[in-house]
């Protein structure tokens, strides 16, 4: 029970440091970001329908004081209807981030969640973890990429294998990494591709290390 109100309370503090919050702290970030030369495309936030309409609000304003027109997040399949409607009116493109849970169309998993998605709102995107999508449908989600690319707001880069296997070094899964890079090549996508290292660094090696293979790898893809 304590542990439970101390969670509470720090997201009551959560949400009234969010409603009073000033954009110039995030304008100024965003500066910074800029003088150093780093592009920032896209950000991310837990947007949920469970939030205020004060807090989803802080959200979309961040997201447009940061100078991006995109948003990634994690809600619910149910709760896309209200966030498209309310993407769309700050004309910020949501992406619904995927894993492998097959099991509920209300988890991003399967084609058909994000294509439910997509119907509510011209605002509803896709945030697709090629590794994930792998894993969980057995098959490579170039197709559904180059179906859905103007939706794509961006994708995770990782190795899995499929039938719900485990996080792979790059070249050792089933994910066509190469192959979805090529094509984002080919086709002149814009959306960006992150790497996320998420299988197990070797004994003796180090993550910057394991970082500096995933860049050759994609170097490599691309060349």
């Amino acid at each position: 029970m304590r542990q439970r109100a101390g969670l509470l309370a720090r997201g009551e503090a959560l949400t009234m440091w969010r409603l009073a919050a000033s954009m110039d702290k995030f304008k100024e970030v965003r500066k910074r970001y800029d003088d150093a030369g780093v592009t920032i495309s896209v950000v991310k936030f837990g947007l949920n329908t469970g939030m205020s309409e004060g807090e989803i609000e802080y959200c979309f304003q961040v997201v447009k004081a940061m100078g991006v027109s995109a948003m990634t997040c994690e809600p619910p399949l149910s709760q896309t209807k209200r966030l498209g409607e309310v993407a769309a009116r700050h004309k910020v493109m949501l992406g619904y981030h995927g894993h492998s849970n097959m099991t509920s169309e209300e988890a991003f998993a399967k084609p058909s969640s994000w294509e439910t998605a997509m119907s509510h709102s011209a605002y509803n995107g896709a945030n697709i973890d090629i590794g994930h999508f792998t894993a969980g449908n057995s098959v490579s989600p170039e197709e559904f990429i180059k179906k859905h690319h103007a939706r794509i707001t961006n994708l995770h880069l990782k190795d899995r294998k499929k039938d719900q296997g485990p996080n792979m070094p790059w070249g050792q899964g089933d994910t066509d990494i190469g192959g979805i890079l090529k094509m984002m090549k080919r086709e002149g996508y814009k959306f960006p591709a992150c790497i996320e290292l998420e299988y197990p660094v070797p004994e003796g090696s180090s993550v910057m290390a394991e970082l500096g293979k995933c860049v050759a790898y994609c170097r490599t893809a691309l060349a």
